[in-house]
C-alpha cells in the first residue's frame, strides 16, 4: 500500500480514482479534466494497492474574498475507502496528513459531511459550526408581481437561456467566470473550476445583455433559486429579479448576499438540514457563522 497524491493529469491513476468515485458517489471526473476545467486547485489523496485506489480523501484550494478580505482556505472532500477496506483506519491517516500538510499555511480547513459520519469528523478534531441561508423578502417579490413592473421588465433585455450548443457564449461564460466580481459576501475567487464543474452542460445559465450578467438558477414549482451571478461589474440583486420573466413566488439564494442587498432578504440559521453538517479546523472558520455567511452552492467540493 502506497501514499500519493496530485496526479489528476496522470490518465491511469485519475481512471483508479474515478472507479471508486463511482462506486461510493455515483459521478467521475473524467469529463471535467478532459474539457479542460480543471486547474489543479483539486488535490486527491490516496491509498493505492496493486493498480487499485482503496481510500481518498482530497483536498481542495479554495480562494474566497471574505466581505472585502481575502482567505486562503482548505476544503475536504471526496472522502472515501473501498467497501474491502473499512474499518482500518485508512480515511483517518490520510486525514491527519492532509491536516498536517495545510493546517499552519492557510485559513483554515473545512468540510461538509454527510449525517452518517458526523462521529468520525468529531473524533478527527474539526468543529461543528452554521452558515445562514437567505431568501428575497416575500413583499419585494410581490412588488415585482405588479402591473408596473411587469411592463418595465417588457423593456429590460430578459435573462434568455444559453444555447449548449453556442460555441461562442459557451466561450463567453467561461470568460466570464474568470473575469467576475464579487456579486456576494462569501465569493470564491478560483471558481472556474468547480463552476464549470456544476454548469459544463449550461444547464440553467441565462445571459442578459444589457447588463452583460450571466446568472445560474433552477426551479422548484414556484421557487426560484438563484445560484450564482456572474458578471464584469457589480450588479444589484434588484436588477437581476427585474430581468427574470419566468414567474415564481419564493427566491432562494444560493449565496450569501453583498451587504448593499442583504436589506432585501431575510437570513436564517442553516445547520445543513437533511444534506449536510459544516465542520472546519482553525478560529477563522467561525467567522462564517458570526458574519451571518453562506459557501456558494458552486463552491462545494
Amino acid at each position: 500500500m502506497e501514499l500519493i497524491s496530485d496526479y489528476m493529469c496522470d490518465e491511469t491513476l485519475r481512471h483508479a480514482l474515478n472507479e471508486l468515485t463511482v462506486k461510493t458517489f455515483g459521478f467521475d471526473f473524467e469529463g471535467w479534466v478532459t474539457g479542460g476545467y480543471f486547474e489543479g486547485d483539486y488535490i486527491p489523496y490516496s491509498f493505492i494497492e496493486d493498480g487499485k485506489i482503496i481510500a481518498n480523501v482530497s483536498a481542495n484550494r479554495m480562494q474566497f474574498l471574505q466581505n472585502g478580505v481575502m482567505k486562503n482556505y482548505i476544503q475536504l472532500g471526496t472522502v472515501m475507502t473501498d467497501v474491502a477496506y473499512r474499518r482500518q483506519g485508512l480515511a483517518a491517516k490520510l486525514m491527519k496528513h492532509v491536516i498536517e500538510e495545510y493546517g499552519k499555511t492557510s485559513d483554515g480547513i473545512y468540510l461538509f459531511g454527510n449525517l452518517e459520519s458526523l462521529g468520525f469528523y468529531r473524533k478527527m478534531g474539526f468543529l461543528e459550526g452554521a452558515e445562514y441561508r437567505y431568501c428575497v423578502k416575500p413583499d419585494l417579490l410581490s412588488v415585482r408581481e405588479s402591473d408596473a413592473s411587469v411592463s418595465l421588465r417588457k423593456e429590460l433585455s430578459a435573462f434568455v437561456p444559453v444555447d449548449p450548443s453556442d460555441d461562442s457564449m459557451r466561450a463567453k461564460y467561461m470568460n466570464a467566470i474568470r473575469n467576475s466580481v464579487a456579486n456576494s459576501s462569501l465569493e470564491q475567487m478560483n471558481k472556474f473550476g468547480l463552476q464549470m464543474f456544476y454548469t459544463m452542460g449550461l444547464d440553467g445559465v441565462f445571459y442578459a445583455e444589457d447588463i452583460d450578467c450571466f446568472i445560474v438558477t433552477e426551479q422548484e414549482e414556484s421557487t426560484l433559486i438563484l445560484n450564482s451571478i456572474i458578471s464584469s461589474k457589480p450588479v444589484s440583486l434588484s436588477e437581476i429579479l427585474k430581468r427574470i420573466n419566468s414567474p415564481f413566488t419564493e427566491c432562494k439564494l444560493g449565496f450569501a448576499p453583498l451587504p448593499e442587498d442583504r436589506e432585501m432578504c431575510d437570513a436564517e440559521r442553516y445547520d445543513g438540514g437533511d444534506d449536510y453538517r459544516f465542520f472546519y479546523i482553525g478560529e477563522e472558520l467561525e467567522s462564517i457563522e458570526k458574519e451571518r455567511l453562506y459557501f456558494p452552492e458552486f463552491s462545494h467540493a
